[in-house]
Parts: C-alpha cells; structure tokens; sequence
C-alpha cells in the first residue's frame, strides 16, 4: 500500500536497523517491486494532472544537457481568458519533450492522493518535511549535468528505466543551502551505479554528487526529498531565547577598557552555554516534532454542523503527520499539533492511540479498537474534527 510505502515497504526490503544507521549517511539502493509503486503515477493520471491544474513555469519546467529551457518555447497566456498567467502549449511541450527535454514538475504530491500518503509516510519516517518533484524524459538525453542537491532524496522508478551513477560526498562534506557558493567539487569515481526500473528505490544523501541520463526509451521516477535538522538549526533555537537574557540585550561595551569587555565576554559564553545544557538536542528535536505541520485539508460538513451524521462506516482520517505528544491532568488531556495545544477530555485518549496507530479506519473501527462505546467514539470525534485532527468522509 502506498499509504506505508516508506514505513513499511521500503524499510522492510532494506531493514529497520540497516536503514536508520545509513540514512542520510550512505546510499542505498532496494527493489521493492513493480507492484509496489504501480499505484503511484501513471501515464493517465498525468495526463489528467496536466489538463485539470493551471502549471506553469516555475512549478512545471523543462530542462535540457544542463540547461533550462526558455519559457516562452512551451507556454502562452490563457487563450480562454484575460488573465496574463501563462499556461502549457500542448504542442509546444510535445516537441520539446521529443527534441530531449526532460519535464519536472515540483510538489506532485499536492497533486495525486497515492503520491501525497507516500510523502506523508516518508515525514513520519525521517520526521521531517518532505516534498515529492516528478522528473519524466524520453530518450538517452539528460536534464541535468552532474550535481549535488542540498536535501537528502528517496528516488523511486516508477516508469521505464533510468541510468544513475553516485560519485560521494566530494570536496565539502554536508554542504547546506545557504553555503552553496563555497567551492564543492566532486570525487573521483564512482560509489553505485545502476539502471533502475519501476520498483527499484535508490537513496542519495544531502550533498552525494550525482550523473543521470535517460537510456533510449521512456523514464518516470520520484524524488521524495527531505532535510534534516542540523547543529545550525539547534544553535538558532539557542538564540530565539537570548531574546530573554539581559546581557544579551545590552549593548557590547565597545568603548570601554579592555578587561571591562573581557568580563562581558565571558559572561555571554557563561549565559549561553548555559542555556544550551538546559535546552539540549533532545529538548530541540522534542520541540520540533510538536510543531510538525498539518496537511492542508477539509471537513466541512463535520466540522460544522452541530448534527452532521458519524455513523458506524463513517471513515476517519488521523489528520496529525506525527503522532503527537501527549499529557494527561486527572481527567483532561493535552494534544500538541503543529505548535498549537488542545484540551481534551480524558475519553479521547484510548481513541487518539488508536487513530495515531492506523491513521485511516472507519469509525465503528475505531469504536472497537479504541474499547470506546459508538456514542462516546462520536462525541470525540465531534470534538477532534473541529481542532482540525480527523477528517470524516
């Protein structure tokens, strides 16, 4: 099922404890199957994806040997109405896509439901965000010359086959975004290399220099890329609470002597490093995960509606990316979403286990599951999908 693509399949195929110690670390490559990864993308739903949607130029682009193509070359504005957005040129895109171009479309998980739960999978995976870019070519051509990218990727084949050669770390070990003008240059060699071809799943970590070029027919894969939290960005948590420290507020004594600027100096590394013993990386990480942010998504009828129905197969979506933390106080609990804290009663607690485990289920499954009777399942789910945690269809 694509809903547990990363959490199941693929971590099955690689192994739990061989995943969690290379990720980020090393590549990986797996072979989960064509199976696996049919219900993800098709030539269909893109088709659909391209007619239904208004994409355009940054979102959807093409590239050639290393190049963008120019804009204009497959887009015109809106010939339907007055608006000056520019749209796709079917023909347009057709003869570029023929001459070698390869198409890449950005956030194709805001786009196809089986490509959004997969995201979803992978975030609860890593625990953090994630975001799915659909790259398609036909031919031996190549969009991009040979790169690092600043985020760690999953690539998976979901169409045709395509040719990878992963080079290493090069030059400059964990390069991040911001520090992308310093030199990084790429090893020597090569440390995998492959063919892949609709099921195969190839992890490159954050800054791992990489060639790929089509193999003379049709290729569809995707990225799932992810950044990880790194030492900068605990260190700029540390900093969000100087704001609550005098002496970080007061003026650096420039002008006064030596000694004078000395002990204001130690007293900043004094102040500072005690906060970082008393907000430590597992107290940032902590923090983080509460903040996790939510999927944009509705339930308008429930959540509005004082006697919208919850029958036995009404189903329920678990709207959390993360399963969220927890806190009871004698007969209330306290749910932490996306920054935000909810009060609940008591007898929503067995029901949230519940829907965090299984994320989708009807709801006199949940009833059952949860040991909750079907009208106290109602009143909390009532509850939940108006803070925006369940979705009820």
């Amino acid at each position: 099922m694509t809903d547990a693509l990363f959490t199941g399949t693929v971590r099955d195929a690689i192994g739990r404890e061989e995943l969690a110690a290379r990720i980020s670390e090393d590549v990986i490559f797996a072979d989960i199957g064509e199976e696996a990864v049919r219900a993800l993308l098709d030539f269909d739903v893109l088709d659909e994806i391209l007619t239904t949607r208004p994409l355009a130029p940054p979102r959807l682009r093409l590239h050639r040997e290393g190049s963008p193509v120019p804009a204009d070359r497959y887009t015109a504005t809106g010939e339907l109405s007055r608006s000056a957005t520019r749209v796709i040129r079917p023909e347009g895109l057709y003869r570029e896509l023929r001459a070698g171009a390869s198409l890449v479309l950005d956030s194709i998980d805001r786009l196809h439901p089986p490509i959004r739960a997969a995201a979803d999978d992978l975030m609860r995976l890593v625990r953090e965000r994630a975001q799915a870019n659909l790259y398609l070519i036909w031919g031996d051509s190549h969009g991009f010359d040979t790169h690092w990218d600043d985020h760690d990727t999953f690539i998976i084949q979901v169409i045709g086959t395509k040719a990878w050669k992963v080079h290493g770390q090069g030059s400059r070990p964990y390069p991040m975004k911001v520090d992308s003008d310093h030199a990084h240059t790429a090893p020597e060699g090569t440390v995998w290399e492959g063919v892949l071809r609709p099921g195969h799943v190839l992890h490159v970590p954050r800054g791992w220099w990489h060639t790929v070029t089509g193999t003379g027919d049709v290729s569809a894969h995707l990225t799932f890329g992810f950044t990880r939290a790194t030492g900068v960005d605990w260190a700029r948590s540390l900093v969000e609470r100087l704001f609550e420290e005098e002496v970080f507020r007061r003026d650096l004594p420039r002008f006064s002597a030596a000694e004078d600027r000395r002990k204001h100096h130690d007293r900043l590394v004094r102040v500072l490093a005690e906060l970082a013993e008393e907000h430590g990386v597992d107290d940032f990480l902590a923090d983080r995960d509460a903040r996790f942010p939510r999927r944009q998504s509705f339930s308008l009828r429930a959540a509005v509606e004082d006697d919208a129905p919850i029958g036995p197969g009404t189903l329920v979506e678990f709207v959390p990316l993360l399963d969220p933390p927890v806190e009871r106080d004698g007969d209330r609990i306290t749910v932490a979403v996306s920054g935000r804290r909810y009060g609940l009663p008591a007898s929503a607690e067995p029901v949230l286990a519940v829907l965090a485990r299984d994320r989708e289920l009807s709801a006199a499954e949940l009833a059952e599951r949860s040991g909750a009777s079907r009208e106290t399942t109602a009143a909390v789910l009532r509850a939940l999908v108006r803070h925006h945690l369940v979705l009820l269809r």
